[in-house]
Order: C-alpha cells, then sequence, then structure tokens
C-alpha cells in the first residue's frame, strides 16, 4: 500500500520549496494550494460568485476580491471553505487513488491546514515545514502586497508552530539554506524507504 505522507507548515515556513524538493526526487505530490487555483478557474467559480457576488471575474475567481470578502470576517471564510474544501478533497482522494492504482511506495498531500482540520487522520504520517518566528515574519512581510494586519490575521487561523512541531512525526527547518534543506528531506526518504501505508497497519 502507498504510504501517505502529510505535509504541512505555516506561512512563510518554506513548505513549497520543500515540497518541490520531494517533487524532484520523483515523489507524487498533491498540492491543495494549486488544486484551489485551478478550482477558482473552474468548478469552484459559479458557487463562489454565488455566494460572494462580484468575486468572479471573466469566469475565474478575483482573489483579491475574494480575500477581501472573507478577510477578518470569520462566518464569510466558513462559507467559502464549506464550498471549496470538499472540492480539494475529491482532488485528493483522486491522486491517491491513482497512486495506489500505479503502486507508488509514496505519496504526498501538501495541505497548509493540515492539522487545524483534522487532516492527519488520512496520513500514515505528518511532515512540519518549519523555522524560527523571526525568519518566518520577515519572509512573509517581504512578499508584495502583504501587511502586518494581513499576517496577523493569517497567523490566527493557524496552528501555532510549536504545537506543529509536538504533533509532527518529520522536521525540515528551513532556516539553515536549502542544501541543509535537502538533506533533511534524503534522511526523511531514507527513514520512509520501503514502508509500507496503513494498508499494512504500520502507521507510526
Amino acid at each position: 500500500m502507498t504510504f501517505v505522507l502529510g505535509l504541512t507548515g505555516s506561512i512563510g515556513m518554506g513548505k513549497s520549496t520543500t515540497a518541490q524538493l520531494f517533487v524532484q526526487r520523483g515523489v507524487p505530490l498533491h498540492d491543495a494550494d494549486a488544486a484551489v487555483h485551478r478550482l477558482h478557474r473552474g468548478r469552484a467559480a459559479a458557487p463562489i460568485e454565488a455566494a460572494f457576488p462580484g468575486t468572479v471575474i471573466d469566469g475565474a475567481v478575483d482573489r483579491a476580491k475574494l480575500g477581501a470578502a472573507v478577510l477578518g470576517k470569520p462566518d464569510a471564510l466558513r462559507r467559502l471553505e464549506a464550498i471549496i474544501h470538499p472540492l480539494v478533497r475529491e482532488e485528493e482522494e483522486a491522486f491517491l487513488t491513482r497512486c495506489r492504482r500505479e503502486g507508488a511506495e509514496l505519496a504526498i498531500i501538501d495541505v497548509p491546514l493540515l492539522l487545524e482540520t483534522g487532516g492527519e487522520a488520512r496520513c500514515d504520517a505528518v511532515l512540519v515545514v518549519t523555522a524560527p518566528a523571526e525568519v518566518q515574519r520577515q519572509r512573509v512581510l517581504a512578499r508584495p502586497g502583504m501587511t502586518a494586519e494581513k499576517l496577523d490575521a493569517i497567523l490566527s487561523r493557524q496552528m501555532p508552530d510549536a504545537e506543529k512541531r509536538r504533533r509532527a512525526h518529520f522536521l525540515v527547518d528551513t532556516s539553515h539554506g536549502l542544501m541543509a534543506a535537502e538533506r533533511q528531506v534524503g534522511s526523511i526518504l531514507m527513514a520512509l524507504a520501503g514502508r509500507p501505508g496503513r494498508g499494512a497497519q504500520a502507521r507510526f
């Protein structure tokens, strides 16, 4: 059975870069954020426009308008998540079905809010990408259009990094550079080599 590794980490921790290190080594990966982008241009556009009028332009969700519609509004955010999360899960399930059918030993699901949403139950192990708080804040505030207010709103929805690290089976610390992250990824792959997935009752 395919071993399912859940990859997660708070904003600015280097999760996307770490995910690509696995992809470069041939590991199949499902990126929840990329799935959301696809859905914003496809199946999710109509229901999002119905729930948040004026947020879809030329058949695709305008992320800035949608962000403004839900930022700091928990009820609105829950309505949005009720639309998008089931569609992302459908894509994830199709990905894992393909991996199992093709005999992949390891598959990764990259989910930003994996632990916040109980997604670890779908995984055989969890990898948390981490970095010191000051490094995280510096990285995020350097992004175009990012403000301290926006960052604080995002962090308020995310489990504290210390708690994520406590619940992880594996960690990748990205604060020491790309080569160090590559070595950590290599060590994780060695640890998981030949380990069967949950179908063989081999969870950590």
